[in-house]
Order: C-alpha cells, then structure tokens, then sequence
C-alpha cells in the first residue's frame, strides 16, 4: 500500500520527500503527479515504504506537520476510483466550446 502526501509545495523534489520520509524507514518508490498540460506539479504524491509499520509511523508523524511552508495531509491511499462522472461531463463540455 501506498501513502497519499497531499497539501505539498509547488517546489517539492522527489529528494525532499525521500529524504522527509526516510527518518521513518526505507523509501521504496515516490510518485509527484505533474499536469498533463503544463507540465506543474499537482500538490501531491505517493510515497511507498517497505513495510506497513513504517507507512504508520510516518502517517502518524507528519500527517499535520508544517513542512516547507505548508500544512501536509498524509493518509494511506486509497485505491483510484474508475470512471468519474465529472470527466465525462468536462470533456463534452469542453468539445462544444472549443473553437478551432
């Protein structure tokens, strides 16, 4: 399972997160999610450690915390849900304004 690390700087390197989250275990892998279209980062990111114990510690350590100016919200991921109705909506909206 993964962490979900939402509320993060703009400026947050996958460094920073690894180096955050090492105090608390080994870092397996680290996903910072960008904009398809401008290429920014989005404000959040997926962090897997080694072991579920790990993940809890630092959930309970830095869900809250002050880190680069900012207040994280750190919780276990939950699964992607499939399908969303919004998507569909945006995109038929989106076709019929878009001029060429």
């Amino acid at each position: 399972m993964s962490i979900y690390v939402g509320n993060l700087s703009y400026e947050v390197t996958q460094d920073d997160l690894s180096q955050a989250f090492a105090e608390y275990g080994e870092v397996k892998r680290i996903q910072l999610p960008t904009d398809r279209e401008t290429g920014r980062l989005r404000g959040f990111a997926f962090v897997e450690m080694s072991t579920e114990a790990e993940e809890t510690a630092a959930i309970e350590a830095l869900d809250g915390a002050e880190w680069m100016g900012r207040d994280l919200k750190v919780n276990k991921a939950r699964p992607r849900e499939e399908g969303g109705s919004s998507k569909g909506s945006w995109s038929n909206n989106n076709r019929s304004s878009r001029r060429y």
